[in-house]
């Protein structure tokens, strides 16, 4: 036997050997309630399923199939488990949070404005918004992840004889868009296939829109969703569009040519030496129904980047399209001239999309928040990132998914608080990126009434969390990494991300010199609209004289939580799932 192999089989015994005395007293309770002379057999799991862990329709033979995906540990029972199999089957990968055999499970025969869809931001950037590379890889992995809205930023070579994507008037190096074009086909639907939109920003003249017109038929062909010459009354379903590719734009604005961008280079120059991001990113600011405070100081005039629509009524610009470019827009974009009870209005003849930024955003709520809710069960609304998040940092989506935003668009290259709330959400609905809008979003009163943001809302139920322990980090981690000489002091953040009563962050108290944390904590979260909260969990490691060091994270839609006793997987800063790093945690709503 190699050294190697004798350590893994040591290892393996040490752990099954202190795995009892690591068994909360809570579980050994449980066990000891549901289990005959030591040993838990099928019949005893399945009350147990109905009972502690509210799943109603367990059938006996999932309950036997546990018994059996553990019975060739020669430490089980052949009829049923010990309390270490017990304890192995709770903290194991068929415990999730969320029903993972669920899959697809809202409806999705209803338009595309009444989803929440997962949006990125300049899908194209490699790292910050000022200096970095464009390329095709970071669209390919928002795709991997269920991405389903990409945008791309599309000018005139130098050449002015092809078009390339790169972030305009800045130092971003070009990448060309048929290389984009080609990407997304090939990965559009590698995890969801529901449709992918791809929203254009585009800066060309005629001739080149027809060349993109060229570029974007051939690549897609038959999945490509075009409507013809007729504007869209009302949005076609996720399910009409599976494996489809639908574009978005609106006409240019103006047509810059290169030089123009030269101008800028000296003052981007300047400007890229903003500092990064925190490791883990900012807290994630509370909304409380005014300007954020990072935003105070800021001009409300739009950033030079900004995504600014046309005004419907420029016929001139209108008419200068190409109008094989034209035929391809399926979801038209475009503001109204006027203030935002233009913006605002609903067409019954049609419908469109309408771009904001997050300041924008927020500014309207202040004044329109009912009119865009109104604005939102038909249309939809886009919003985008404010132009000074040069570092690629995100903003609380909260405020958009409040108002029935479908589209809250985020740089999707980085990572940060924001972006573990993203990726929570949508990771309900089998994480296909349509995740339905709550109802009360979608319904308007006898006499027109909208949900009103603003209102003081009665509590609908209290979501209990309790934290028992949490494990792996010897395994995943070097173990020198938080403490050279000592284990790791690890405590944990819990809370809710939702609309502003409901959101709130709670913290245990920090453990010393341990790998496998006891926290034995509960907490209790009163939520007003449980179908906006995302749960939130965080661990970290506790250092007197520098930063508290990461150590996992998770978010995870409130809706689609399932009650008992659950394995929660950490994930590392981008979201990606560690291996072993976990949390016991008791789910209950009451």
């Amino acid at each position: 036997m190699s050294k190697q192999t004798y350590r893994v089989c040591f290892c393996f015994r040490r752990r099954f050997k202190l795995a009892v005395a690591e068994v909360p007293d809570e579980i050994k309770a449980l066990f000891d309630l549901y289990s005959e002379n030591g040993i838990m057999t099928a019949d005893h799991i399945h009350r147990f399923l109905i009972e502690v862990q509210k799943q109603e329709k367990a059938t006996f033979e999932e309950a036997q199939s546990i018994v059996e995906s553990l019975k060739h540990l020669s430490l089980f029972h052949r009829k049923g488990l010990h309390l270490e199999a017990f304890f192995k089957y709770l903290f194991g990968d068929t415990n999730p949070p969320l029903d993972l055999k669920l899959g697809v499970h809202h409806d999705m025969t209803a338009p595309l404005s009444h989803y929440f869809i997962y949006t990125g931001h300049n899908s194209y950037l490699t790292g910050n918004q000022l200096s970095s590379e464009c390329s095709d890889v970071p669209i390919i992995n928002a795709l991997k992840k269920g991405v389903r809205v990409i945008e791309l930023d599309i000018w005139p070579n130098s050449d002015n004889d092809d078009v390339e994507v790169l972030h305009g008037r800045t130092l971003t190096t070009p990448v060309q868009l048929i290389k984009c074009l080609r990407s997304i086909n090939e990965h559009a639907f590698t995890a969801s296939e529901f449709p992918v939109v791809i929203t254009l920003e585009d800066h060309l003249t005629p001739d080149l829109q027809a060349k993109v017109a060229q570029m974007v038929t051939q690549t897609f062909g038959d999945i490509l969703f075009t409507p013809g010459s007729e504007r869209l009354k009302e949005f076609p379903s996720p399910d009409s569009l599976k494996r489809r590719i639908i574009i978005s734009t609106k006409p240019p604005k103006e047509y810059l040519e290169a030089k123009e961008i030269k101008d800028k280079e000296s003052h981007y120059q300047k400007g890229n030496a903003a500092s990064d991001e925190e490791a883990w990113g900012k807290e994630i600011p509370i909304l409380n129904g005014h300007i954020l405070a990072d935003d105070k100081n800021e001009s409300d005039k739009d950033d030079d980047d900004a995504e600014e629509d046309l005004d419907e009524g420029d016929h001139k610009l209108q008419h200068d399209i190409a109008p094989e470019y034209k035929r391809l827009i399926a979801i038209h974009a475009g503001k109204p001239k006027g203030g935002l009870d233009e913006c605002l209005k609903v067409d019954p003849d049609k419908v469109r999309r309408l771009s904001l930024s997050e300041q924008q955003l927020e500014k309207a709520a202040e004044t329109h928040g009912k009119e865009i809710v109104r604005f939102t069960q038909r249309n939809i609304l886009r919003v985008y990132p404010k132009g000074t998040r040069v570092n690629s940092s995100n903003y609380n989506p909260l405020i958009g998914w409040m108002h029935g935003a479908q589209m809250v668009a985020f740089n999707m290259q980085g990572y940060g608080r924001s972006l573990w709330l993203m990726q929570g959400m949508f990771r309900a609905n089998g994480g296909c990126g349509f995740v339905k809008k709550p109802s009360f979003l979608l319904k308007s009163g006898p006499h027109g009434e909208v949900f009103d943001t603003k209102a003081k809302l009665p509590m609908q139920k209290t979501l209990k969390v309790k934290i028992y322990m949490g494990e792996g980090w010897f395994y995943d981690f070097q173990h020198t990494h938080f403490d050279a000489y000592s284990p790791p002091d690890f405590y944990a953040r819990v809370g809710i991300a939702g609309v502003p009563a409901d959101t709130v962050m709670k913290k245990t108290k920090t453990l010393e010199d341990s790998w496998i944390p006891f926290w034995n904590e509960e907490f209790e979260f009163p939520l007003t609209v449980p179908e906006l909260a995302l749960l939130r969990i965080e661990v970290h490691e506790y250092d007197m004289s520098e930063k508290d060091d990461f150590g996992g994270q998770t978010c995870l839609p409130v809706w689609e939580l399932r009650e008992g006793i659950r394995a929660v997987p950490l994930h590392d800063r981008k979201g990606e799932r560690y291996k072993c790093v976990k949390l016991l945690v008791r789910l209950e709503f009451v």
